[in-house]
């Protein structure tokens, strides 16, 4: 049996993260330049907030790209693509890690909030896969010391598991994730490409900042996290770090959940 222990094992990769100028996706970035790699930061307008982000990466274009992009538009995500294979010669690793919610009840969920939760977060995913296949196909063959030809991760949720009322849209999207990434592995593992899901729980991001920003709203969410801490970006970002390397060579058409437990059915823990 043999390990990749290298201390940087995103080495001379180059990688595209979708939604990375804050939250999970800018820690994703970070992370990914500190283990090796190029990356481009991708965001759909917050300029300033991903301007910060390759500040931390620093190094230049030869190590980080910026590419304002949004997912849902089929001529920008070829465009952003185009910009990184003319940087760097190509791609070896794709992050879906951009994703919004318009949350509602679904009586009141006018179809604008639904189609567009769909549109960025499952439809972009969809499209930002679909360019990342291409380019790994056109290439043909793994970076210099990597094994695999590409890797896709999808930035997921519990909530492709976990039903939530009043967020319809969010988490339909989620499970349509979760399926992508079965499917797709299952299509194209026999050519080594990789595709793979992480699953994050209550993270410390702006996004869900209500749900734990007030002492009496933390201790609420802690209800639901058997491991007793709310998650911090890094958590999922050291995560995707190992299924974007080689140390998960042999995983492919799976989901990492982090989420302290979220997912375990917390409220049986004495018997229900």
């Amino acid at each position: 049996m043999t390990t990749h222990a290298a201390a940087r094992p995103l080495e001379n990769r180059r990688a595209i993260v979708t939604g990375a100028s804050r939250g999970i996706g800018a820690a994703i970035a970070v992370a990914f330049a500190a283990a090796g790699a190029r990356v481009l930061v991708n965001h759909a307008g917050s300029a300033d907030d991903a301007a910060q982000v390759v500040g931390q990466i620093g190094g230049g274009d030869e190590r980080v790209l910026c590419v304002q992009a949004d997912v849902s538009r089929e001529d920008e995500v070829e465009a952003m693509f185009e910009r990184a294979v003319g940087a760097w010669g190509s791609v070896d690793i794709v992050v879906n890690n951009a994703g919004i919610q318009k949350d509602a009840a679904a009586h009141d969920m006018t179809l604008a909030e639904w189609q567009r939760v769909i549109d960025v977060n499952l439809t972009g995913s969809f499209l930002c896969a679909r360019a990342a296949v291409r380019e790994f196909r056109r290439r043909g063959t793994p970076a210099p010391g990597a094994r695999t030809v590409g890797t896709i991760l999808c930035v997921s949720s519990v909530h492709e598991i976990i039903p939530w009322a009043g967020h319809v849209n969010y988490a339909v999207t989620k499970a349509g994730v979760q399926m992508m990434v079965k499917t797709l592995a299952q299509e194209y593992a026999a050519e080594r490409i990789r595709v793979v899901g992480i699953a994050p729980g209550a993270i410390k991001t702006s996004i869900n900042r209500a749900a734990w920003e007030t002492p009496r709203a933390a201790a609420a969410l802690l209800k639901l996290i058997p491991y007793g801490r709310i998650g911090e970006p890094d958590d999922v970002a050291r995560g995707a770090v190992w299924l974007a390397s080689d140390d998960a060579d042999y995983v492919t058409g799976t989901t990492l959940l982090v989420d302290g437990g979220m997912a375990l059915y917390p409220a049986f823990r004495d018997g229900g």
